[in-house]
C-alpha cells in the first residue's frame, strides 16, 4: 500500500511517497520510494506588499506553488497515487493568511489535493511523533525538540515515550529574515543582538517550560539542523551523511564553529561552504542564532539531529 504526504511549508514544499512494510516495526514500519523538497517561498512579499508579515499570500506565490504542485502531481501520477487520497498539510503561512480559504480554493481546483491546516499544536505533535521515530531521543533523556520553519518553530519537551510540554511560535526563519537581515547579505552584530532580545521576549512561555522540565538534550528537527550536519560530515570525512541514517549528534563545539562561519560570511561565501545548499543558504543564518539562543539561555550541551518530522510523524 503506498501513501504520500505534502508538507506545505513557508519556504519549501515537501512531498513523501512510502510503501507500507507488511512486518512493522518501530522504524521499519514503511520503505520510501520517493522525498523531495522544493522551493516555494509562499510567504515571500513582492513588489505589491503581501507576505507572511502582512498575512496575504501574493497572487505571485500562488503560483509558485502551483509550480511546485504541478511538479508534484507529475510523481504522484507515476506512482499511481490519486491526489484526492494524499495528506497534505497546510502550515505557519497558510495557517495566518487572511486570504486563506481563497488559496486552498486555489490549489484544490487546479490539483485535486485538499488541504489540511494544522494548527500550532498539531504541528508540534506531528513533529515529535517524527522525531521520536527516527530514535533521536536518547532512552531517559528529557530533551528540547525544536524544529525551525520558515512562518514558525516548534518546541516540544519530552522523553523518548510522551510529551511534557509544546507550543508553535511565530518566529519563523523568513519571518526573522524580514525583521533582522532586510537585503544585508551578512548580518550585522547588532542586528543579532537585536534578535537575542526579540527571542527573550518571545520565547518566555519557553522559559517557563524549561525552568519545569529541565531538558538536557536539543533535538533539532530536519531543515537547518540537517544542513548543519551535512556541512559537519563534509568538513570531517568529505562526504554526505549515510542515506539510511535518520538520528545524528552534532557536537556542540562544531556547531559553534559553523555559526561562527555563518554569520560572518555573504551569501557566495556561505553557499561555497562544503554541505550547504540553496535552499537554505540565507535562511540559516537566522536558524543558528536562534540555536545559539537555546543553547546559551538553556544550558543545554548535547545536540541530537533527526532528519526526520513533521512528513514522518503524519505516517506514524
Amino acid at each position: 500500500m503506498k501513501q504520500a504526504v505534502i508538507d506545505l511549508g513557508t519556504n519549501t514544499f515537501h512531498l513523501m511517497i512510502v510503501q507500507k512494510n507488511a512486518d512493522s516495526t518501530r522504524n521499519g514500519a514503511y520503505q520510501t520510494l520517493f522525498r523531495e523538497s522544493r522551493p516555494a517561498k509562499i510567504g515571500r512579499s513582492s513588489s505589491g506588499g503581501g507576505g507572511i508579515t502582512q498575512r496575504i499570500i501574493t497572487d505571485d506565490a500562488i503560483e509558485r506553488a502551483l509550480s511546485v504542485l504541478t511538479y508534484f502531481m507529475e510523481v504522484l501520477d507515476e506512482y499511481q497515487i490519486n491526489p484526492a487520497d494524499v495528506a497534505v498539510y497546510g502550515t505557519s503561512a497558510i495557517r495566518v493568511a487572511q486570504n486563506q480559504q481563497a488559496f486552498i480554493d486555489r490549489i484544490g481546483q487546479k490539483t485535486g489535493l485538499q488541504i489540511r491546516v494544522l494548527s500550532g499544536d498539531e504541528e508540534a505533535g506531528l513533529i515529535y511523533q517524527g522525531v521520536r521515530s527516527s530514535g533521536a531521543i536518547p532512552a531517559g533523556a528529557t530533551v528540547m525538540v525544536m524544529d525551525i520553519g520558515g512562518g514558525s518553530v516548534e518546541f516540544i519537551i519530552g522523553n523518548d515515550s510522551r510529551i511534557f510540554w509544546k507550543q508553535s511560535f511565530e518566529i519563523g526563519g523568513q519571518r526573522l529574515m524580514e525583521r533582522f537581515m532586510g537585503e544585508a547579505d551578512v548580518i550585522s552584530a547588532a542586528s543579532v543582538n537585536r534578535m537575542q532580545t526579540f527571542f527573550q521576549e518571545q520565547l518566555l512561555p519557553l522559559t517557563n517550560a524549561v525552568h519545569q522540565y529541565q531538558p538536557t538534550v536539543l533535538v533539532g528537527s530536519s531543515g537547518s539542523f540537517d544542513t548543519l550536519v551535512d556541512m559537519y560530515y563534509h568538513e570531517q570525512s568529505g562526504t554526505w551523511p549515510p542515506a539510511g541514517q535518520a538520528a545524528f549528534t552534532l557536537p556542540i563545539a562544531d556547531f559553534y564553529h559553523f555559526y561562527q562561519l555563518l554569520i560572518e560570511r555573504n551569501h557566495a561565501q556561505r553557499m561555497a561552504l562544503p554541505g550547504m545548499i540553496e535552499l537554505r543558504v540565507d535562511m540559516i543564518v537566522v536558524a543558528v542564532c536562534l540555536i545559539d539562543f537555546v543553547l546559551r539561555s538553556y544550558g543545554i550541551q548535547t545536540i541530537q539531529v533527526s532528519t526526520y518530522a513533521l512528513k514522518e510523524g503524519a505516517l506514524v
